[in-house]
């Protein structure tokens, strides 16, 4: 087993996924760090009729960094601007309908804290996705931690570095294909078959 230090990102990418379900890894979820604005731990990307488009949790600016403290902010009714973007993104795709409901239970949770909700998003994913992976939360942040650490292996500004095969999107006829969209995106055009195309990725670690 090959002990992986992961961040808890917001319907994390695809690249996210390979690695959190990968049965080699043994996850280890990093919950004490400083939160770093401008990543995936509060946005995603869905790919929308104007192409990619980022949706972004709003947070409070209590003055506490520990990202396990980060809160959310609900002065904006954000989920459901966020669940109407999901819904006309994504409407159209093969798979939309069969997992709406468990999908729109993301957006009835209303926790105070980012990686709480980060977190019950995640396993409503796990649920649709079919599969459960085990995982721990860290007890303390380290500079350098033992375990492969991913806390700076996704960008949300930056081309993806895992190799993945291109699949039908709902726009890519229009815009030609997005690689490493939120995981939302492979569901919603992949159906039971995203499994098997998250095993296929090509992992750089």
């Amino acid at each position: 087993m090959k002990n992986v230090l992961l961040p808890v990102f917001y319907l994390p990418p695809i690249s996210w996924f390979s690695v959190f379900l990968d049965a080699e890894n043994d996850i280890l979820f990093e919950q004490f760090e400083s939160f770093p604005k401008q990543t995936y731990r509060s946005r995603t990307n869905i790919f929308g009729a104007n192409g990619k488009l980022t949706l972004i949790i709003p947070i409070s600016h209590t003055g506490n960094r520990e990202f396990k403290n980060t809160e959310i902010s609900y002065r904006e009714d954000w989920r459901s601007l966020h669940w109407k973007s999901i819904k006309t993104a994504y409407q159209g795709s093969p798979y939309f309908e069969f997992y709406e409901d468990k999908l729109k239970k993301i957006y009835e949770l209303e926790e105070k804290y980012l990686l709480n909700f980060n977190l019950k998003a995640i396993e409503i994913l796990q649920s649709i996705l079919k599969t459960e992976k085990a995982h721990s939360l860290n007890v303390e942040y380290i500079k350098n931690p033992e375990q492969i650490n991913f806390r700076e292996k996704f960008s949300a500004k930056s081309a993806s570095e895992f190799e993945m095969e291109e699949y039908y999107q709902t726009f890519s006829d229009k815009f030609g294909f997005l690689k490493d969209l939120t995981i939302l995106d492979l569901i919603c055009n992949k159906g039971p078959e995203s499994l098997t195309y998250l095993k296929n990725i090509k992992q750089s670690y």
